[in-house]
């Protein structure tokens, strides 16, 4: 065979070895993502672990867009942003649905479990008047306590319009005959929050709404300073509403404990295998997220920080992290 045909046939099979290295350890080359969450800077640390994982397998993950959730639902649904890694499962149930549910979503697994919610006041005011039960807000003298207007009425601290804990609170506050007694303030949850714990801290009563993995759980702590109220009796609004609340022990919260999942858009998932495996199989533990949360709350609150914090927890959970490309590497085989 002549010499140089034989370089050139040695060259040909080595680029055709390094395509197929490439195509295996980079599934995701060429292949664009757009990442979305809400605006809330605690979500985005587990965006980011997720769009850290897909830029190992090859993908172009564009810069994280922040929008409301209705919003994130329809561009998944209609293939302008690629995924979210904050599904609230169940009580997004009735906006998944409402989008397209499962003909337009991809979403296998659970990035994370054991997300708790519901209305807290001050262990101190607790104790002292004996309030167990949301209900007790019914008479004048302990929704008073809560007054912070002089209006007679109890304050308490709702969440961002458009959420979907606005819908649960404000079905509940009729289900419970609430919404004559009590003022729900509704407005950007950190400013609002905010506004909250400098009451607490002054001494003064306080009654909000909350949710774990966050921050708030850190600074009033259930149990030490603040209590959990109960609910006279399960009332979940849409779909959800023949569902019992009603945790093992007995007690009810008033709110299903929560998942989070990763949801994207059904055909990129359908194209791209090693990306819908690796959307199944990431999982955080909850209370890593809470300890960012707090981080962001004692002010490292830059890109720049949480990127680190994103990075500081891969690096410290690595040997899972690179199982998780080996499996997804592996599914687009």
């Amino acid at each position: 065979m002549n010499l140089n045909v034989t370089k050139i046939l040695t060259l040909l099979i080595s680029m055709s070895y390094a395509t197929l290295s490439i195509a295996q350890t980079m599934p995701g080359k060429g292949v664009t993502v757009q990442p979305v969450q809400s605006p809330i800077p605690e979500e985005t640390f587990q965006t980011l672990v997720v769009s850290k994982a897909l830029e190992q397998l090859g993908y172009n993950v564009k810069p994280i867009q922040q929008v409301d959730y209705n919003v994130a639902y329809t561009s998944i649904a209609n293939n302008d942003a690629t995924f979210m890694a904050v599904n609230w499962d169940p009580l997004h149930t009735d906006k998944y649905q409402k989008a397209g549910g499962d003909n337009v979503f991809y979403r296998k697994g659970y990035l994370m479990k054991g997300a708790a919610q519901g209305y807290l006041i001050d262990k101190k005011t607790a104790d002292k008047y004996h309030i167990t039960n949301i209900e007790q807000m019914k008479d004048p003298k302990i929704a008073k306590l809560f007054d912070a207007n002089g209006d007679g009425k109890a304050d308490m601290t709702g969440c961002t319009p458009g959420w979907g804990c606005e819908t649960v609170i404000e079905h509940q506050m009729k289900a419970y005959g609430l919404r004559d007694i009590v003022t729900v303030n509704q407005g950007q949850y950190s400013a609002i929050i905010a506004n909250t714990i400098e009451r607490f801290k002054k001494g003064k009563p306080v009654f909000y709404y909350t949710w774990t993995p966050y921050w708030v759980s850190g600074v009033m702590v259930p149990g030490k300073d603040v209590v959990w109220l109960q609910v006279p009796f399960s009332s979940l609004p849409g779909k959800r509403s023949n569902i019992d609340t009603t945790l093992p022990n007995g007690k009810n919260y008033g709110f299903q404990t929560n998942s989070l999942r990763i949801v994207a858009n059904k055909k990129f998932a359908q194209d791209n295998p090693a990306a819908a495996k690796l959307f199944a199989i990431m999982q955080i533990n909850i209370n890593d997220v809470s300890a960012e949360n707090s981080m962001i709350a004692k002010g490292e609150s830059s890109d720049a920080a949480i990127q680190a914090h994103a990075d500081g927890w891969i690096k410290s959970h690595q040997k899972m992290f690179n199982q998780w490309l080996k499996t997804a590497r592996q599914a687009a085989q």
